[in-house]
């Protein structure tokens, strides 16, 4: 059998498989392409937004780089981080189902980070309608940068920390949608029970930004000014 005796090629044809999973094979790593799925970034960035100091931020994004998950591109000094491809976000997207669905301390995780959800949930298609009869205010509280790479058409952008001093801002007889990064984003959490809170009537994207691209529904970018 052509199987047996080529067992040499075989093996290093899954190590070279197993390399990828290997590079997956860390949380850290995992959230920082969470953070490239809303765009291109720099390491000085990444670093902050993941609480990694630059020296360890590098390393991992060095350890995906090989692994071909991200790319670069430099200007001046500084490195732009990247995802190789939209392949690489449907596989992170993958990865966090199937570890949801299959491994049994994946729920639990998620209760406890993104806490109690009672709030009513709405799906992107049903976001797509509304939002183009303008019937409802959308709402991105990611941080501005992440909206100016890539939001959904129409969105506001609040971030979620800044949402207590500034929602005179926001109508207060319209229904508000919000959204984050993707469905096991805290951000879109905290400001559905925020806006509840205060009064105003709020629902939460079912998932976020990064499961909207992936369902190829139209995305607006802005221009810093």
């Amino acid at each position: 059998m052509r199987d047996a005796t080529t067992g040499g090629a075989k093996a290093a044809l899954y190590d070279a498989f197993a390399a990828s999973g290997k590079a997956l094979a860390s949380g850290k790593r995992l959230e920082l392409l969470d953070l490239l799925a809303q765009g291109e970034r720099t390491v000085d960035a990444l670093a902050k937004a993941s609480g990694l100091n630059l020296t360890t931020a590098s390393a991992h994004l060095q350890t995906l780089k090989q692994a071909g998950f991200v790319a670069t591109r430099r200007e001046g000094v500084r490195i732009h981080y990247r995802l190789a491809g939209d392949d690489v976000a449907r596989l992170f997207a993958l990865l966090r189902k199937v570890a949801e669905t299959h491994q049994a301390g994946v729920p639990a995780a998620r209760d406890a980070y993104l806490g109690e959800d009672t709030a009513t949930g709405m799906t992107r298609e049903e976001l797509h309608t509304r939002a183009a009869a303008g019937d409802v205010v959308v709402l991105d509280v990611r941080p501005v940068e992440e909206y100016l790479a890539g939001h959904i058409p129409g969105a506001l952008s609040l971030p979620v920390d800044d949402l207590a001093d500034r929602i005179n801002e926001l109508p207060e007889d319209t229904e508000i949608v919000v959204y984050c990064r993707g469905e096991y984003c805290v951000l879109a959490h905290d400001a559905v029970r925020l806006l509840t809170d205060l009064g105003r009537r709020a629902v939460r994207l079912d998932d976020g930004m990064l499961e909207w691209r992936l369902s190829e529904l139209p995305v607006e970018t802005t221009s810093r000014t």
